[in-house]
C-alpha cells in the first residue's frame, strides 16, 4: 500500500485558521461507509444519528500550554521551547527552536525571570533535557507563561487558550488537542445524554507525532508514534454495556478509536487498563468495536486518514474529501466534521 495512495490536493484557503464563535456550528458530513452516500448537516444535527443505547466515546485529555518563548540569559537570543516529556526533578525533554542558541550549560529565562531553565544535554533527534527552576508551581507558571501549542499549518494566534480545548477535558498531559472533540458543547451534550446516550471517557495522552509525516513510501514500513492512555472500570462498563446491548460504539476522534482498538479484545470486551499504544490503523484492519466515527478532515498522507480509510473505505473517504473540498469546508483542527456510519 503506497503513500501516494492518501494523497488528495486541498486549496490553501480550507485550512482553518480559528475556531467558529460557536463550536457546534461547525459544518457535518455525514458517511454512509457501506454505500458511500452523502449528507450535508451542521454539527448539532449529530443528534439525529445517534440512538438511545449507543455509546458516543470521549477522549477527555487536557492540552499543556507547552509552548514557552524565552531569551538567552547571556545574550537575549531569542529561543522557542515546546515541552514535550516531563521526567525527574524538574527536568524536562523539550524541543528546542533555534537549536544553536540552547547548547549544553545555556541557560534561558522565561516571564522575565520566573521561570529559568538550564540545558543539560543534547539527545537523539536534537531535542534537549533541561532543568527548570522556578518559585512556586510549575503549573501555574505554565499557564501564565506557556502558550498553546498550535499545528504548524495555523498561523494565526489564539486569542482565548480554551478555544483549543474540548470543553471535557480533564487530565492535563496533551500536546494538541484531539481536534473532533471541539465540536461538542456543554448544551449539546446534555441534549445527547437526554436522548438515552451513554457518554463514557477515555484519556489518550496526544503526543507531537500525530503530525509527525509519513516519509516512506510504503506505508506498511511506517513506525508508529506512542502515546500514553488509560480507562477506568466505569467508562469501561459503560461500553461493555453497550455492546452487549446490541448498540453502537462510536468513538470522537482518531485518538478515542485507537484507544478502544488497542484495550479491545476479538469479542470487541473492554476493561480497565492503562498503557502505551502505538497501533497503526490503516486499510484492511479488522475493527474490533468501533461501530461508527466522528472525526475532522485531516492532512493528506498522514496516519490519520489512513485510519478514516480504514474505517469508511478508501474510494469512500477520497470522494467524501472531495465533495467537502467542492462544498467549501473548513480543514484540519479548527476545521468541520464527518460522521461514519
Amino acid at each position: 500500500m503506497k503513500l501516494s495512495d492518501f494523497t488528495f490536493d486541498l486549496p490553501q484557503e480550507l485550512i482553518a485558521q480559528e475556531p467558529l464563535s460557536n463550536r457546534s456550528n461547525s459544518k457535518l458530513l455525514v458517511l454512509n461507509k457501506q454505500t458511500g452516500n452523502i449528507e450535508h448537516k451542521q454539527f448539532y444535527d449529530v443528534i439525529d444519528h445517534l440512538n438511545s443505547g449507543d455509546c458516543l466515546v470521549l477522549n477527555n485529555t487536557k492540552v499543556r500550554p507547552a509552548r514557552l518563548i524565552g531569551y538567552r540569559a547571556q545574550t537575549r537570543g531569542k529561543v522557542e521551547f515546546l515541552l514535550l516529556n516531563r521526567q525527574e526533578n524538574d527536568q524536562w525533554e523539550v524541543m528546542v527552536k533555534p537549536g544553536k542558541k540552547a547548547k549544553v550549560g545555556n541557560c534561558i529565562e522565561f516571564g522575565d525571570g520566573k521561570l529559568k531553565a538550564e540545558v543539560k544535554a543534547v539527545v537523539e533527534g536534537g531535542n534537549r533535557i533541561v532543568q527548570f527552576y522556578y518559585q512556586g508551581i510549575f503549573e501555574q507558571i505554565l499557564d501564565e507563561l506557556g502558550e498553546m501549542p498550535l499545528p504548524h499549518y495555523i498561523t494565526h494566534q489564539l486569542d482565548d487558550k480554551d478555544r483549543y480545548q474540548t470543553v471535557y477535558a480533564e487530565h492535563r498531559g496533551s500536546a494538541a488537542a484531539p481536534t473532533a472533540g471541539l465540536h461538542f458543547t456543554p448544551e449539546l451534550l446534555k441534549v445527547i445524554e437526554n436522548k438515552g446516550i451513554q457518554i463514557a471517557y477515555v484519556t489518550l495522552h496526544v503526543g507531537l507525532g500525530t503530525f509527525r509525516p509519513v516519509k516512506v513510501d510504503n506505508i506498511l514500513e511506517h513506525n508508529m508514534h506512542s502515546e500514553y492512555y488509560w480507562i477506568d472500570e466505569k467508562e469501561a462498563d459503560k461500553i461493555n454495556t453497550a455492546k452487549k446491548n446490541g448498540k453502537r460504539i462510536i468513538p470522537v476522534g482518531t485518538t478515542s478509536t485507537r484507544t478502544l482498538e488497542t484495550i479491545a479484545d476479538e469479542n470487541g470486551q473492554i476493561k480497565a487498563s492503562s498503557g502505551w499504544t502505538d497501533i497503526f490503523i490503516y486499510p484492511g484492519y479488522p475493527f474490533k468495536i468501533a461501530d461508527a466515527l466522528i472525526t475532522n478532515f485531516h492532512l493528506p498522507e498522514s496516519t490519520l486518514i489512513m485510519l478514516v480509510a480504514a474505517f469508511a473505505g478508501r474510494e469512500h473517504t477520497l470522494n467524501a474529501y472531495q465533495q467537502a473540498i467542492e462544498k467549501g469546508y473548513r480543514f484540519y483542527s479548527f476545521g468541520d466534521a464527518m460522521l461514519i456510519q
